[in-house]
């Protein structure tokens, strides 16, 4: 059988950094956010057992394993072990955009790759299992410093205003825009690619450690959420952008490693051009920056810019899908047996002593 699952990444606007337990759990949370059309691709077979290896991984590396007790992809191995897969399997990845860059990457991949591998089980799956299982191993297993909305945006996909309160109780409201005002909205969002990766946990420890010294902080960055909803509701869309660059001033002052030189140079020169607003995607300190600008200024901000990357983009509104899947031959058995014997190693076959056979 082989599955191959697309899982989009997200970009927030709004209420990123209320969605870390630490805060919601006494003061609740919510965000504004959605899923883009740039997908992490997560293509997962069992694997025929004809291979000196069981367990195969590719992504920037490529293991070659007997166990999954071997893996050294973290999100891998712990994916595995949450599923019990005791089969032999072939796992590959693919990402549209780089890792470590703001949108959401790592959560995407492990809600793809449960998605994947309980696809693979023959076992249905739905959208609020993913967001939870995948909190669950990013946050209690792995034990990163992670927010809860990249995993249910993953999951659900579209255009959603997500709030959290105590015992990790969430909803997911997606946003009845008309096509028009989402048009709209996307239309005035540019998307670039700053070349610098970082490590959003490490980014987020900065600020989640000592979270109670920035309660005004983060309720006002809650308050930009509501803010947020009534400009799509029946505001001026340029307020959208202003209110961006109030969130972004308020956002940046959580911690110094939210932002660096490089980016407050990419911002000014960004605003000079003509946008109304922005942010770093994530929790900052480099990866992917969106500006929001009326669309006659794209061409002058894109000139302005032009060292960094411009990435095209449409909101998505499916989240995690399974866009494949081949019933192929079942080879459980000759996988049991391969199990449980020892299975010599292959070899080339020496033509000289079959030669001397003859």
């Amino acid at each position: 059988m082989m599955i191959i699952v697309r899982t989009p990444f997200r970009i927030s606007f709004f209420g990123g950094g209320t969605d870390y337990p630490a805060w919601y759990e006494k003061n609740g949370g919510a965000v504004l956010a959605t899923t883009i059309n740039k997908y992490c691709y997560l293509t997962c077979r069992y694997l025929p057992p004809f291979f000196e290896h069981r367990i195969r991984v590719v992504y920037s590396k490529m293991e070659s394993c007997q166990t999954v007790d071997e893996i050294q992809h973290p999100a891998v191995r712990e994916v595995l072990r949450y599923l019990k897969m005791d089969r032999g399997v072939e796992i590959h990845h693919d990402g549209d955009l780089p890792a470590r860059s703001g949108i959401g990457s790592s959560s995407s991949f492990t809600v793809g790759l449960l998605h994947a591998v309980y696809a693979l089980k023959g076992k249905l799956v739905d959208k609020a299992t993913l967001a939870r299982e995948s909190i669950h191993i990013e946050r209690d297993v792995l034990r990163e410093t992670v927010g809860s909305q990249d995993q249910i945006l993953a999951a659900y996909g579209g255009l959603n205003h997500i709030t959290f309160g105590p015992g990790d109780v969430t909803a997911v409201k997606p946003l009845t825009l008309s096509r028009t005002r989402a048009k709209e909205l996307n239309s005035h969002l540019m998307l670039f690619y700053s070349g610098i990766k970082r490590t959003a946990s490490r980014i987020a420890e900065t600020y989640v450690n000592g979270i109670d010294r920035k309660q005004a902080h983060l309720h006002r960055l809650m308050r930009f959420v509501d803010e947020g909803l009534g400009i799509l509701n029946e505001g001026d869309i340029r307020d959208f952008g202003r209110l961006l660059h109030e969130a972004w001033l308020v956002k940046r002052d959580l911690s110094p490693e939210v932002t660096n030189p490089d980016v407050d140079l990419l911002y000014a020169e960004a605003r000079s051009a003509g946008a109304l607003g922005g942010k770093l995607l994530g929790a900052g300190g480099g990866g992917f920056i969106l500006f929001f600008a009326p669309p006659e200024r794209h061409e002058a901000i894109k000139e302005r810019l032009h060292r960094l990357i411009f990435v095209p983009f449409q909101f998505e509104h499916h989240g995690s899908q399974i866009i494949f899947h081949d019933p192929r031959e079942d080879y459980s058995e000759l996988d049991l047996i391969r199990r449980h014997n020892h299975i010599e190693p292959f070899r080339e076959l020496d033509q000289a002593k079959v030669r001397g056979k003859r």
